[in-house]
């Protein structure tokens, strides 16, 4: 692998899958026996992109956007129908046993520990599977136990365990990966749990110098551990980019809610402070232009009496929903 090149390389990657197709009835079901009619249904459509050495990217799209399917290739569970990905100037299909020792593929609804067996005892197999040295072996074991709270837990079976998702993920790591690719893997945990594990994450990307590729549907966890997003829509790259320029490019504006002290906050729509999303019980809230937020709070401030004032930008969320509602009107004028 030549020197600062980056841990992640795919260029033009695809994965078509060929689906069976039919009509419902019986006489359809007799003719398929004879011959199937099969339609191709482009899951991931040619996409590009690097991801350097250390760097933590939220990979981010929809539900059927491609983002587990890539990473599914990415970590040799599937071919691709063409293109090229390597990661650490590997090629995963091959699935060569060097680069499954660097690398480690977690999916937050999978379960990858012997369900009936204490942790502890699966980490003993993951141990045997990937040869780690026992010196290693236990010192990566306690510094993943100590890190994640979890001392506790691991001598117990895994279906007993309240925090198995801290298991999981700390035998995923055993073996210490260079490449971590991550899908969904604070999905259905409450909000400390949630906490925890990008805090976990974000550590030991420290300690390590992980490069790791997070596809979640909380944005919580995108803004505390990614300072870039790619964004997939439709088998195809829509925004790859910083979140601060993504927030800039595609929501341009801020909102700030004033509590007003002396003023009806109906009579502002009849100024030029900004758009009046809305008003009611001495609060209101207005939609101004990034670059006048400034000034307008502090008209507000100086001219009425606030008692109380924020400045927010949009929500993530909602800049992503732009940024998809974009790419489809784009394509339906073609």
């Amino acid at each position: 692998m030549e020197a600062n090149a980056p841990d992640i390389r795919v260029v033009e990657l695809r994965k078509t899958f060929k689906v069976a197709e039919r009509e419902a009835g019986l006489a359809a079901s007799l003719r398929s026996l004879v011959r199937r009619v099969h339609r191709e249904v482009p899951a991931v459509a040619g996409v590009s992109f690097t991801v350097d050495p250390g760097e933590v990217v939220g990979f981010l799209g929809p539900n059927g956007a491609g983002k587990t399917t890539t990473l599914k290739m990415l970590s040799g569970l599937l071919h691709p129908t063409s293109g090229t990905a390597e990661v650490l100037g590997d090629v995963p299909a091959r699935r060569e046993r060097d680069y499954l020792r660097r690398m480690t593929l977690v999916m937050g609804n999978r379960n990858q520990l012997q369900w009936d067996l204490p942790a502890l005892d699966s980490y003993e197999m993951n141990r045997a599977i990937y040869r780690i040295p026992d010196a290693d072996f236990r010192s990566a074991r306690d510094e993943m136990v100590e890190l994640l709270e979890i001392g506790d837990q691991v001598r117990k079976p895994v279906r007993t365990l309240g925090e198995r998702t801290k298991a999981e993920i700390c035998g995923a790591l055993l073996h210490r990966p260079q490449v971590l690719f991550l899908d969904e893997p604070t999905i259905g945990l409450d909000v400390t749990m949630q906490k925890r594990i990008r805090a976990f994450l974000a550590a030991y990307n420290d300690r390590h110098g992980a490069t790791v590729l997070l596809t979640s549907h909380y944005m919580a966890d995108v803004q505390a551990l990614c300072r870039r997003v790619v964004l997939i829509d439709g088998g195809l790259i829509r925004y790859d980019g910083s979140l601060r320029a993504l927030s800039e490019r595609y929501a341009p504006q801020q909102t700030i809610t004033a509590t007003l002290g002396e003023v009806d906050p109906a009579a502002l729509e009849r100024t030029a402070y900004g758009e009046v999303v809305a008003a009611a019980d001495g609060r209101v809230t207005l939609r101004v232009a990034k670059d006048r937020s400034a000034q307008v709070a502090g008209l507000l401030l100086r001219e009425h009496g606030v008692t109380d004032l924020t400045i927010e930008d949009p929500p993530v969320e909602d800049v992503i929903e732009q940024v998809f509602a974009a790419a489809t009107s784009a394509q339906a004028a073609r």
